[in-house]
């Protein structure tokens, strides 16, 4: 494959912003037979779903309704594409890593540089959508957990952005270990919740933000950093990310004029993952996606839903 430099410019049109449903209106017929997902009871075939109480259950219902509403308006659209150009600084550029290529050997190996976004990670495509969302369902404050204060960095950066307060819940271990971005979250406004229940990490953050959201789920919103939870937020956090994917595509095939043979994604919580390995995005040239989760790989299939689901790793992964 000639190692040509890449185009980096982006589509004119709003694909980059998200919408499930204007995506969908712009499938081929081979996409749309694989039918739609999530469901409408929020299953990516025999996963997801919103297993909680029926109290919890109606907040959650309202952010869905909310949520596919808001991100079909135009002035959402218009506002998220122009901080997604002008703040986060997208699109990010595909790099073809040569000097790594040569020493491998036979691959061409190419990089989609989303450290260079503003806040050095992919996290600020889902924090800034969902900060946004928050701001126009007219929500009071912004909730999230974080574990390394990845996530919690950048969504205190978005809210800090569109001028909505934000709270992160933190395990006191995790505040001991990741300083630097303790005091990033703390610069920018948030308010910081030590946790220290339990083994004070990731699993008791989550525990805490939950409790403080059902205090007052009218007023504020929960901000899920990766496709994990009830419905809707598996979808919402994809679709924020889905602009790796589509940038990704666009640019390969503008530089090449085909896409990559192999499309391959490190697995955490899955944020980074599902914004490249979207299902519209790269099936339908049979390309082989990898994901690697902690120290094992998937196997190597057509797309992202794997027939008999992923094999379980002996340890979890830490996440952002």
């Amino acid at each position: 494959m000639s190692p040509s430099p890449i185009n980096q410019t982006s589509t004119s049109d709003n694909r980059s912003t998200l919408s499930p449903a204007i995506a969908d209106e712009q499938m081929t017929k081979q996409d749309i037979t694989l039918g739609p997902m999530p469901d409408a009871e929020g299953y990516f075939g025999q996963y997801g779903g919103s297993h909680i109480p029926p109290d919890l259950k109606a907040a959650m219902d309202d952010i869905a309704k909310a949520y596919e509403e808001i991100t079909k308006r135009q002035d959402f659209q218009d506002e998220l594409q122009l901080l997604q150009q002008t703040y986060t600084g997208r699109p990010s550029p595909v790099f073809h890593a040569r000097r790594l290529s040569d020493k491998l050997g036979g691959a061409q190996i190419y990089l989609k540089r989303e450290d260079l976004n503003h806040t050095g990670a992919h996290k600020i495509n889902h924090c800034l959508g969902e900060a946004l969302l928050a701001k126009f369902m007219g929500k009071k404050k912004v909730i999230a957990e974080t574990g390394a204060g990845q996530h919690g960095v950048a969504l205190a950066t978005a809210c800090a952005l569109v001028g909505i307060p934000c709270e992160i819940h933190m395990g006191q271990v995790d505040i001991e270990k990741e300083h630097p971005n303790v005091t990033k979250i703390r610069l920018l406004g948030a308010k910081l919740v030590p946790v220290t229940f339990g083994q004070a990490t990731l699993k008791e953050a989550v525990d805490s933000a939950f409790q403080e959201y059902l205090k007052n789920p009218t007023d504020y919103i929960y901000a899920i950093g990766s496709v994990v939870g009830p419905a809707p937020f598996p979808a919402m956090v994809r679709d924020f990310q889905s602009v790796v994917g589509r940038e990704a595509r666009e640019q390969f095939q503008k530089a090449y004029g085909k896409l990559p043979d192999h499309v391959v994604a490190c697995v955490g919580g899955g944020s980074n993952a599902m914004g490249i390995f979207n299902r519209r995005l790269f099936h339908t040239v049979h390309a082989c996606v990898i994901g690697f989760l902690g120290l094992y790989a998937t196997e190597c299939v057509r797309g992202i839903i794997m027939k008999d689901g992923p094999r379980r790793p002996n340890r979890s992964p830490s996440r952002g």
